[in-house]
């Protein structure tokens, strides 16, 4: 994983301009679905990690019409709904005003789609992926947001993958949040011991950076 919803971060996982857009024109019966996710996975590193924030949610507008296609394409694949689901989020979190809550909105469906079709599609990743926007977005009468919720799908993404980077460093996020400080230690420092991704070193070096300093600045307030 989602100015009002810019302020909160939403979902900060995503990529930019596509650089292997082959891979999203073959048939679903030619490609895997780690295949054909992996150019929108390498976009989102490229935009999140190595673009100026000023260009950001441009590209993730034109990385999430990319990844409808992939998903029109591959209706029964929950890896293409989860990661136009990220994508949506993460130009939620960049466009920010009034048109970021109907874009988390958007990426909700997604999510509750890709759930549907197998909720342990990349590790749990549509579990932690919706905890962080129910943890972002503003409650009622605003927005979905729902604290409990985001609990109850960051342990479940947790269940599924409790070593990932993603899922422990968004929930020892969510705990720091909540002053639940020692417990978003023990998961910070769990995320920093997680294993690498094999074809994903530019995100785990990203999200990595982002770990250290927020697990620096948790250790700080806890004193």
């Amino acid at each position: 994983m989602i100015t009002s919803l810019r302020s909160t971060r939403l979902l900060a996982l995503v990529a930019c301009a596509f650089a292997g857009a082959t891979a999203l024109s073959l048939p679903a019966s030619a490609a895997t679905p780690d295949e054909l996710i992996r150019p929108i996975q390498d976009q989102w590193a490229e935009i999140k990690y190595r673009q100026p924030e000023k260009q950001h949610a441009e590209s993730y507008r034109t990385l999430a019409s990319q990844a409808r296609r992939v998903v029109e394409a591959n209706p029964r694949l929950p890896e293409p709904l989860i990661w136009e689901g990220i994508v949506l989020s993460s130009e939620a979190g960049a466009a920010g005003g009034l048109g970021a809550l109907s874009l988390a909105k958007e990426a909700r469906q997604r999510l509750d789609d890709a759930l549907k079709i197998d909720d342990r599609a990349l590790g749990g990743s549509a579990y932690a992926s919706l905890a962080t926007l129910y943890a972002k977005v503003p409650g009622w009468p605003v927005g979905f947001g729902d604290k409990e919720r985001a609990e109850e799908y960051f342990r479940k993404a947790l269940a599924i993958n409790p070593d990932g980077i993603d899922p422990n460093y968004f929930y020892g996020e969510y705990l720091s949040e909540r002053g639940r400080q020692a417990e978003a230690v023990a998961h910070l420092e769990k995320a920093l011991k997680a294993p690498a991704r094999p074809g994903r070193e530019l995100a785990d070096s990203g999200r990595r950076q982002e770990v250290q300093t927020l697990l620096a600045k948790v250790k700080k307030d806890h004193r």
